[in-house]
């Protein structure tokens, strides 16, 4: 038995898939299977993926909705004070909340920098909230609870 044979030869990275330009006897010669002339022919050969042969292309024919404004309020959590009572009454949250903290819960989104606190629902449980920006109705409703907000800059 030999250690060598044609089942040992490996392929060469995928640069045999076709032997393109290799003369008549290998079959892709002469003209390499591009066939005569045109653009599929030529060096560089090719359209862009969504070319529709000079057909008004989809996304020209759909309309388009909105924009996507630069100054992103992505990085901002939204936290009202129904949310904050009820991840007191589950016992996620304790007497601190901070944007690390909702953060660490899973109570807003990990790419959130700020926080804002706003006055939608009650709140029963005296909590220490330092936040970004906050309504002035979630303050006065938060210091009624006995609470507190520290506003950061």
């Amino acid at each position: 038995m030999s250690r060598f044979g044609l089942n040992c030869l490996k392929s060469r990275n995928g640069i045999d898939k076709k032997a393109l330009g290799r003369g008549i006897g290998s079959g892709c010669g002469k003209t390499s299977s591009y066939g005569h002339k045109g653009g599929k022919a030529r060096s560089g050969r090719g359209k862009v993926s969504w070319f529709e042969g000079g057909q008004m292309p989809i996304y020209r024919r759909l309309p388009h909705r909105g924009f996507r404004s630069c100054h992103d309020r992505s990085g901002v959590a939204v936290i009202n004070l129904d949310n904050l009572q009820f991840l007191v009454e589950t016992g996620k949250l304790k007497d601190e909340v901070s944007i690390d903290v909702l953060r660490s819960i899973g109570a807003v989104r990990s790419n959130a920098t700020r926080l804002r606190v706003l006055a939608r629902g009650e709140l029963k449980t005296a909590l220490t909230i330092s936040a970004t920006h906050a309504s002035e109705a979630a303050i006065k409703a938060i210091e009624a609870a006995g609470g507190k907000v520290n506003i950061l800059g």
